[in-house]
């Protein structure tokens, strides 16, 4: 069975899904899609349905790194779906866990920037209304995070002798 990640944000058009799409460029590279599936969704309603932001789909085109995906909203059977729900943000990180008042599933829940090894932000900053700086710092962040949390994950789930 794989192993599922859950990235999530507030719209899930910018940060959740540069992190699901970049983290499946990674498990793309070290030959893993098999074994790591990834998806994303957002604690709103806003974009039910509507594609990546056009300025995050260009920032990670640059990189080498295409956006696919429809946006969705988390929902509550996201928790036993998932074996690990990656929030951008303190806010996300509260809104998730609202959903899960008796906390059953509060281990499941990290932030994304536990991963980073290079960055020192503890959040990823919502790029929505600033300028194209803002989505090159998230794809930064996003990439240092999706390495470390893809090390992560080969480790826990015993995956060396599957990797390229």
């Amino acid at each position: 069975m794989p192993y599922k990640l859950l990235f999530v944000c507030l719209g899930n058009i910018c940060r959740s899904p540069a992190a699901e799409n970049i983290m499946n460029h990674l498990i793309d590279q070290a030959n893993l899609s098999d074994r790591i599936i990834c998806d994303s969704a957002g604690t709103s309603s806003y974009h039910i349905g509507s594609s990546p932001d056009r300025r995050m789909t260009q920032t990670a085109k640059q990189r080498g790194i295409t956006m696919v995906g429809k946006a969705r909203q988390f929902k509550q059977n996201d928790f036993e779906a998932f074996d690990l729900i990656l929030a951008m943000d303190q806010d996300n990180y509260q809104n998730i866990l609202y959903l899960d008042p008796s906390g059953k599933y509060r281990h499941k829940v990290k932030l994304m920037c536990e991963f980073c090894r290079h960055h020192t932000l503890k959040e990823v900053p919502d790029p929505y209304y600033g300028g194209a700086e803002g989505f090159n710092q998230v794809i930064d962040l996003l990439l240092d995070s999706c390495e470390g949390l893809l090390d992560f994950v080969i480790q826990e789930e015993g995956l060396k002798d599957f990797t390229a």
